[in-house]
């Protein structure tokens, strides 16, 4: 197991959880027993429950308290369902490692997913989870099978507690016809420098503006971290790719959305231009997320006017608001070139 020690890059957002619920069959797995020893060694509060689905006992007067709290509570369960989830565009499958996030970003999607309480779960079967992913790849030969790691989640905060996200991009590197992705806003990358990826995971960064970064994504590393950490994991060798979402309107987004690609380009070396990916995503929300916001980050200064918006029908079957035509059109011309004018050779996978 490995220690976080301050002096590591990135561990200063490395998730230290307030209190851990296991699944008594996680304790049956090796990985289960070492985390299950390692947190009552270090004297952090560890109780059982029947289902990582259903956690009960995790303190909060109010939503607020109720969300935070929650955001400081990890859950190490047994990953039991056979089929994975479809991931739609971007991958054929979702790759279970871990759920939900240690981050407080006020407009994160999983608010409609995961409700209120969005606790992190890791699940300790990571060999039967891989084996699985052998079969859908086997199945689908000869096609290329796709794999995403951060569906649902961010990974990197609690790599130092499973290492799961190394075995799997090391699996993935034996693999002829599959590949492997997953996204982080987090910088803790040294575990991952050494692993035997053979090019086939792609590890991506969510980035923002200076002011999104600031104003709406608590508890995460700002973008001149994020970019340096990014450079550090394309100097290993991987195929490097850049999430910028959600974009955001607001006086100078023209500016600072420029000043970020101004940082990539100034730290990216030449190496990683040939293969790199961009995925553009702008602002949107559903009803359901915008009231659990306004719950859980009352007085939020995210723009949820659903009057300045259009109203649209999503893949998953609810509606979501999104930005106008004519927001869309100045977004897409304002996105686009500036990656063709810092990286004219990288792949824009969508714009939306």
């Amino acid at each position: 197991m490995t220690n976080v020690t301050p002096e590591r890059p990135g561990a200063k957002y490395i998730f230290v959880p307030k209190r851990v619920f296991f699944e008594p069959d996680a304790l049956h797995y090796r990985l289960g027993q070492q985390l299950y020893d390692r947190f009552k060694a270090e004297h952090i509060p560890v109780a059982l429950t029947g289902s990582h689905n259903r956690v009960t006992g995790i303190p909060g007067r109010t939503p607020q308290e109720a969300f935070m709290e929650a955001k400081r509570t990890l859950v190490v369960g047994v990953r039991k369902g056979s089929e994975f989830q479809t991931c739609k565009p971007s991958a054929h499958y979702q790759l279970p490692l871990v759920t939900s996030c240690p981050g407080k970003c006020e407009y994160c999607y999983l608010l409609t997913n995961l409700g209120k309480k969005p606790y992190v779960r890791v699940y300790v079967n990571i060999e039967e989870i891989l084996a699985r992913a052998l079969d859908y790849i086997n199945q689908f030969l000869p096609r290329e099978t796709i794999f995403e790691g951060a569906a649902t989640s961010d990974p990197i905060p609690v790599e130092h507690y499973t290492g799961a996200l190394k075995k799997a991009i090391e699996f993935f590197g034996r693999q002829s016809h599959a590949r492997f992705r997953f996204v982080t806003k987090f910088t803790d990358v040294d575990l991952l420098l050494d692993a035997v990826h053979n090019g086939r995971t792609r590890f991506r960064f969510s980035l923002n503006s200076d002011y999104v970064i600031k104003k709406f994504e608590h508890g995460t590393p700002p973008l001149a971290e994020r970019v340096a950490a990014a450079a550090k994991v394309a100097g290993a060798g991987y195929p490097v790719g850049f999430l910028v979402a959600p974009i955001m309107l607001y006086d100078g987004w023209q500016r600072e959305y420029t000043n970020l690609f101004h940082q990539l380009n100034a730290a990216l070396p030449p190496s990683t231009r040939q293969d790199l990916t961009f995925e553009l995503i702008t602002h949107r929300f559903t009803k359901r997320a915008k009231n659990t916001i306004n719950e859980i980050f009352p007085g939020s200064e995210l723009d949820m006017d659903e009057e300045a918006r259009q109203f649209k029908y999503g893949q998953f079957g609810y509606g979501k608001y999104v930005y106008p035509k004519e927001s869309m059109a100045e977004v897409k011309e304002v996105m686009a070139g500036l990656v063709s004018r810092f990286f004219p050779a990288a792949r824009v996978e969508y714009l939306v």
